[in-house]
């Protein structure tokens, strides 16, 4: 009986992680992108969202913490108060 509790509980947990991820992507892109901006010199080293520029392929290729060619999605209108160790977020690309 336990064999079955168990794998209820993991086809439950399955479930509900697919739930999440369909609800978090049935946003409509034109309105999510209506509330955030590119921010560049903001990302942790693989955390970047997509294009990031030169050295870089797509999303989560970014090599160190902070460069400047790699970006992150973040609330329109907070980019440049965004401070990090190498200095402000950029509404463009930082030449490093």
């Amino acid at each position: 009986m336990k064999k079955h509790a168990v794998a209820a509980a993991t086809i439950a947990g399955s479930l509900a992680t697919a739930f999440t991820m369909i609800a978090l992507t049935s946003v409509t892109p034109a309105s999510a992108q209506d509330n955030l901006e590119k921010c560049y010199g903001v990302a942790l080293a693989g955390k970047n969202d997509c294009a990031a520029g030169p050295g870089t392929t797509c999303a989560g290729t970014s090599k160190v913490n902070y460069q400047g060619n790699a970006w992150k999605h973040v609330a329109k209108g907070t980019c440049t108060s965004i401070k990090t160790p190498k200095g402000m977020g950029s509404l463009t690309p930082i030449k490093s």
